[in-house]
């Protein structure tokens, strides 16, 4: 029986740990082949993955010795939640290590958006000296829409407050009386009344049956003429087609996407337009965020290993698997 399986690219101290404890098999290309995934499986207890592994009912099925889950980072949309908690599986996430990271790279896409900082570099550096070309915007004064207004949203919109942004905030989860809304000053509206009002949204949504493709091109044309959108959440949220086509006429000023549909995405028209902005998924890599993710999910698939609750647990399982050891 092994302990610990990783499926995909993990490292630093607190892995170190782990395997100094456990029996930890390290396969950070195994997520690209399901079918050897579900071999290696086979008498593990503890599996550890990112957002790349389809950990479907199929997988848990297999893994009849599996006691956890360690989700290293935020969003829960590869894993069959039912399933896991079915067979009695504890899901480890890391809900907030990554938080800060996410917010900070919105800041520096929503600046990149509104100074066109990533199209002024690359014509510069081609020789040119095109400052009337660049004419930007101001983040002061503006509105900012937040999608989701969880930890990222919040710390999102926390700092733009310090560049004098107004803040709407879309929720279902909360009310106009919570506290961390209060703190912002924000208006709590619907989607419908938020997008005409936002000078920017910034969305901040998780991939369930209710979220994705929600942002569609009603709502795409409902958003202000001019206006920027930015997504370093899920990219199943938004029907990128859609959001293509509201660039394309000029409805939007600009977007910028951390995230895609399809991840590595083919290359189609979003990457020829000179106003969209587009990154590789890397809002929570960072130095900083990468090692509190790591220490935070290998401590609690420690602890559930040696018959102790996660800090970070999910959900309260059902204990149909319990540790031995």
């Amino acid at each position: 029986m092994r302990d610990v399986l990783i499926s995909e690219s993990m490292q630093g101290a607190a892995v170190d740990i782990l395997r100094s404890r456990f029996d930890v098999v390290y396969l950070p290309e195994l997520w690209k082949t399901p079918a050897l995934l579900l071999e290696k499986l086979g008498g593990v207890r503890a599996l550890i993955v990112r957002n790349q592994t389809p950990v479907t009912a199929a997988v848990i099925s297999a893994a009849s010795e599996l006691l956890v889950i360690g989700r290293a980072g935020v969003g829960l949309d590869n894993i069959d939640l039912d399933a896991a908690k079915q067979a009695g599986i504890v899901i480890a996430s890391t809900p907030d290590q990554n938080a800060i990271s996410v917010a900070e790279l919105t800041i520096g896409l929503m600046l990149s958006l509104a100074r066109f900082i990533p199209a002024a570099d690359q014509d510069t550096k081609q020789g040119n000296w095109n400052r009337h070309k660049f004419i930007g915007t101001e983040l002061y004064g503006k509105t900012l829409g937040i999608l989701g207004a969880g930890k990222i949203g919040y710390l999102t919109a926390r700092r733009a407050l310090a560049f004098g942004m107004r803040i709407v905030a879309c929720d279902p989860f909360l009310s106009q009386d919570n506290i961390l809304l209060s703190e912002l000053g924000a208006e709590l509206l619907s989607l419908d009344d938020l997008l005409p009002r936002a000078d920017i949204v910034s969305c901040h949504l998780p991939a369930t049956r209710l979220t994705i493709g929600l942002l569609n091109s009603a709502c795409f044309r409902r958003m202000k003429p001019g206006s920027f959108f930015i997504n370093t959440s899920r990219g199943k949220v938004l029907v990128e087609a859609d959001l293509l086509a509201a660039l394309k006429d000029g409805h939007l000023a600009g977007a910028a996407l951390d995230v895609r549909a399809t991840e590595p995405p083919q290359i189609g028209e979003l990457e020829s337009l000179p106003n969209v902005i587009l990154m590789p998924h890397v809002g929570a890599w960072t130095r900083e965020a990468q090692e509190r993710v790591s220490t935070a999910v290998c401590e609690d698939v420690a602890r559930v290993l040696t018959g102790k609750p996660a800090i970070n647990a999910v959900y309260d399982a059902v204990p149909g698997r319990m540790a031995t050891r």
